[in-house]
């Protein structure tokens, strides 16, 4: 079977998790090629990343004149394939609240795509994020192109669902895969209670191999690690207040925040109001092995979230055997407990400044015990082979049944 996957922007410093589930699928037989709408504008960093972006055929970026000649082939040799697709691309823009410009690239998009998974006899495709790149999945696939199949995320497209058309996407699509239980009760709020049995569970994961459990549990180390994106919904800068609450009582606190965004200006602004900038560190992203030791060697994983899908560095620090910090939102209670970390509510500083207190003050013993229940929890729900298996098996139904 050959698989097609089709993303929005790839690769990104943010979705090493894609990448090692096509690796994952591939290492089960199939062939797997990689589509994007549009290159990333920024720097990656990891060499995996790059390479992986040598064998990506881009939709948008380079290829303005193949849309409009695209465009002119499907008139000529699928015409009534492209009649069909209007009414959905009609919804598909009513739905947006307006857009024509946007929507107008989406169907040439899916021409184009269409005719290349024509000519590499792609049986089916598989998206992540039901956004732009399901639009043209799903528009490729009433053309007659190969049936499609979405991983759902959130939180951006769940809180944008209303202006995303899930139900016409949902419809079209052989499957959705909800990465967590709390995304699966998202996408059935937002079209159907029908849609159920069609929403199957397959997490994100790791590749465990990489991630030997072992560095620093010793009292001396009082130091915090916090990884993603710099942006609001991460809520990196309620983390300067935390840290100016509690140095008086752990002088040797500090906080590595590894990544970059728009919030890189507020943060560094919470730094200064707080005075606390020679105990908190904006690295920057980082190659994946970097992010790995740096967690592995300190105390814990810190990340006071206001939305979120499931962040797979919360997987990876407890794949290291690191306990974590974390908040009450959308599927990260179904991983994160007093059993492996400490959980709060999102936005409280009070809430986050106590947890950060009782993880300075946890035994070795105690970070230990909470470290290998959460390797416990990786190894069962997280493992990129088991959740391949999954995705592998509806993939190979979907083909199946679209002949």
């Amino acid at each position: 079977m050959n698989l097609a996957y089709l993303m929005n922007t790839y690769p990104i410093t943010s979705t090493t998790f894609i990448r090692r589930e096509i690796e994952a699928l591939e290492r089960r037989g199939l062939s797997v090629k990689r589509y994007a709408v549009r290159h990333w504008d920024g720097d990656l960093v990891d060499p995996a990343d790059i390479a992986e972006q040598s064998r990506t055929d881009y939709l948008l970026t380079g290829n303005t004149t193949g849309l409009i000649a695209g465009l002119f082939r499907e008139i000529a040799v699928n015409p009534g394939g492209l009649i069909k697709a209007l009414g959905p691309w009609l919804s598909l823009m009513k739905n947006a609240r307006g857009g024509f410009v946007r929507h107008c690239a989406y169907l040439l998009e899916a021409i184009n795509f269409r005719q290349r998974a024509a000519a590499g006899k792609i049986d089916h495709v598989h998206v992540h994020f039901l956004t732009n790149s399901t639009a043209v999945a799903m528009l490729a696939r009433v053309m007659g192109g190969p049936s499609y199949s979405v991983t759902v995320h959130g939180p951006d497209e769940l809180t944008d669902a209303p202006l995303l058309s899930f139900p016409e996407k949902i419809k079209h699509a052989s499957f959705i895969a909800a990465i967590t239980h709390y995304c699966k009760s998202q996408l059935i709020r937002f079209s159907s209670i029908e849609n159920e049995k069609k929403i199957e569970i397959v997490h994100c994961a790791l590749e465990l191999g990489g991630f030997a459990q072992g560095g620093s549990m010793n009292t001396e180390n009082q130091t915090f690690v916090c990884v993603g994106r710099l942006c609001p919904q991460k809520g990196q800068a309620q983390i300067p207040a935390a840290v100016a609450a509690l140095r008086d009582e752990f002088p040797d606190l500090k906080v590595i925040l590894i990544g970059d965004g728009e919030s890189h200006g507020d943060v560094e602004a919470a730094i200064a109001r707080h005075n606390v900038g020679g105990m908190i560190e904006i690295t920057g992203w980082m190659v994946n092995t970097q992010v790995r030791e740096i967690l592995a060697a300190n105390r814990a994983l810190l990340l006071p979230s206001y939305a979120e899908g499931l962040p797979v560095v919360i997987m990876e620090a407890l794949a290291l055997g690191k306990p974590v910090i974390s908040t009450y939102i959308a599927g990260i209670p179904e991983l994160v407990d007093e059993g492996c970390g400490w959980i709060i509510p999102a936005g409280s500083q009070g809430s986050l400044i106590k947890a950060m207190r009782a993880a300075l003050i946890a035994s070795p013993e105690v970070l230990a015990q909470k470290g290998a229940e959460g390797r416990t929890r990786i190894e069962r729900d997280h493992d990129v082979d088991k959740e391949a298996a999954k995705l592998y098996a509806l993939i190979e139904e979907a083909a199946r049944k679209s002949l």
